[in-house]
């Protein structure tokens, strides 16, 4: 059965990409790529300028899922969306699972001291570690 997992990470191009990234692995049915998952984010643009609204769909989302895996990109950091969502998901007591693309980059600060587990690289079996571990 297919863990549910909420992919936090900034709706840009780099963030799209690997965020897609990482539902083609769960759905590649090769043998090597075990990370199965059922992608409970959004994906698309809730259609409403209601933020209200929109964080009560996004609280739906995460409170489904088992594992918040963070995307941390260029500009993750400055992601008032995903400060929410990391917030969020402690309060509903999710484990929290973060990456970096690049090591270079700036974290999210309320990412510390929050208990999240860090996959090494965006590789693989970095992050299949650490969403199993």
């Amino acid at each position: 059965m297919a863990k549910k997992l909420f992919v936090s990470y900034r709706a840009d191009e780099e963030g799209n990409k690997y965020k897609n990234l990482l539902v083609a692995w769960s759905k590649n049915d090769n043998g090597y790529f075990d990370i199965k998952f059922e992608d409970t984010s959004i994906g698309v643009s809730i259609n409403s300028d209601d933020e209200d609204y929109i964080k009560r769909r996004i609280r739906e989302k995460i409170s489904e899922s088992r594992t918040v895996l963070v995307l941390i990109g260029k500009d993750t950091h400055k992601s008032d969306w995903v400060e929410w969502e990391i917030d969020k998901a402690v309060e509903l007591k999710k484990k929290l699972v973060a990456v970096k693309i690049k090591n270079s980059y700036t974290s999210p600060s309320n990412l510390f001291g929050k208990g999240a587990t860090w996959a090494k690289s965006f590789t693989y079996e970095s992050i299949k570690k650490a969403i199993d571990g």
